[in-house]
């Protein structure tokens, strides 16, 4: 059926879930539809669009975080599903300073690697291996984008 866009009240983006959550939250009036994708819930009694992007009736508040959580669907959006040692398709996460050498699980330190560069790289630095990333990482600065995977054409107005 699809998902959904959650928005607060000051039309901040909050979430992503599935359309049949966010008519949950419409018909509990938690929610207010803002835009639709033209599917249809239907019941014995009811009939409903499914929704696109709806909005909170009341504000929650999100607590601040400097930098987006480090996840592997984030990492690879960051890297744009390239390895980051050869530029081919990525399929693994790879430590750029090994941790059993100290590296950290840090955005710095997290690139997304073929299978075939993670396996030659092994327990070694790119230096060491003979390898040379493609582009540093870092930390992305727009973390909630890069947490939504596919982004909805819909949905573009309100990820400013």
């Amino acid at each position: 059926m699809g998902r959904a866009l959650v928005l607060n009240v000051t039309d901040a983006p909050l979430a992503v879930v599935s359309a049949r959550r966010a008519v949950v939250l419409v018909l509990n009036e938690k929610a207010e539809v803002v835009r639709t994708n033209g599917a249809m819930f239907r019941s014995e009694r009811l009939a409903l669009e499914a929704p696109s992007v709806v909005r909170l009736r009341r504000f929650v508040h999100v607590p601040f975080r400097p930098h987006a959580p480090l996840t592997r669907r984030a990492v690879f959006a960051r890297d744009e599903g390239r390895c980051q040692y050869c530029g081919g398709v990525a399929e693994n996460l790879d430590h750029v300073v090994p941790r059993s050498r100290g590296g950290l699980h840090v955005w710095e330190n997290v690139v997304a690697a073929c299978r075939r560069c993670n396996a030659k790289k092994m327990d070694r630095t790119p230096e060491e291996a003979g390898f040379r990333l493609i582009r540093r990482p870092f930390a992305p600065s727009d973390g909630f984008r890069l947490t939504l995977g596919r982004v909805e054409p819909e949905w573009d107005e309100y990820l400013l």
